[in-house]
């Protein structure tokens, strides 16, 4: 009986061994200074997910931290928190993947609209140095034709020669040949579609006094009425003049200039032009545009 009292004497004491060392464990860990605690609740305050870090179980229990009889829902009951960590810090690396995205997608709409805004002032400025181009044409155009104006306003009362026919006449005739005619008619056709001329008519006839300018005053005459009712030519552009029996110049061969009188009658036709027919032709060329 005695070791039997002495048996569970010495097993109650191994049962509470354990237990005491437990319990100066917990009052040592409890008695650190409250600065330090302070200071690591502080540091590790913060955490990604914005929530308090997960502190560890201050009591171990019998078994210590390790417990060989732990059951599966003991097991599930610890990790629970952690896994909640888990599928907390997934889902915000996911919404900051998908912050990143949404930023790039951005940047790169706009580096596109930058682009855009860049490829269109660049045609602009081309379109605009292309106007200037014209611009600067047509003012050298107008500036061209301008110059030519001016010369031609200032040379308008300034007629040259340009063809020259004479018509011969037997003596006491006025009628026109055919070959008259003939040459007539090769010098008014192509002043039809032209302007800024006259014609000079000037007749010769043998004879003295006032009997040979008649007669060259009839001559010319008939020169005239054949131009104006067989080629439409006006009458304000011809210039008649019966110089009779006034000698004509006629060249030596010495290359001398001296009169010479001529025997029956002859008119000498001359077309006189100016430099309108020019001012006509610059007009007409800036509006031929190619097709």
């Amino acid at each position: 009986m005695k070791n039997r009292t002495l048996l569970g004497l010495l097993l109650c004491a191994a049962l509470t061994l354990p237990a005491l060392a437990q319990d100066n464990s917990n009052s040592t860990q409890n008695s650190q200074p409250a600065a330090t605690s302070s200071s690591t609740s502080q540091s590790s305050a913060t955490s990604a997910s914005g929530k308090q870090p997960l502190q560890p179980e201050a009591r171990e229990g019998f078994w210590g931290r390790v417990n060989p009889f732990a059951r599966k829902k003991y097991v599930q009951r610890q990790t629970e928190p952690i896994r909640d960590r888990v599928n907390e810090l997934d889902e915000l690396t996911a919404a900051n993947t998908k912050q990143i995205k949404d930023v790039d997608a951005r940047a790169q709409q706009g580096i596109q609209m930058a682009s855009a805004k860049a490829a269109e002032a660049d045609q602009h400025a081309t379109d605009a140095g292309n106007k200037a181009m014209t611009a600067q044409q047509t003012a050298d155009k107008a500036s061209t034709r301008l110059n030519t104006v001016e010369q031609v306003v200032t040379n308008l009362d300034q007629y040259a020669p340009s063809t020259q026919t004479e018509i011969r006449f037997k003596p006491g005739q006025t009628v026109l040949s055919k070959n008259a005619k003939e040459a007539l008619d090769e010098m008014a056709t192509p002043l039809k579609s032209q302007r800024g001329y006259v014609i000079e008519v000037q007749g010769f006839s043998s004879g003295h006094g006032q009997v040979a300018i008649s007669n060259s005053q009839k001559m010319a005459e008939s020169v005239v009425r054949y131009l104006v009712l067989n080629h439409d030519i006006p009458v304000y552009r011809i210039y008649l003049v019966g110089m009779g029996n006034a000698p004509s110049p006629a060249t030596t061969t010495e290359g001398e200039a001296k009169p010479k009188r001529i025997n029956g009658g002859r008119v000498e036709v001359s077309l006189l032009k100016n430099n309108l027919e020019q001012l006509a032709s610059t007009n007409s060329t800036p509006n031929q545009q190619p097709k």
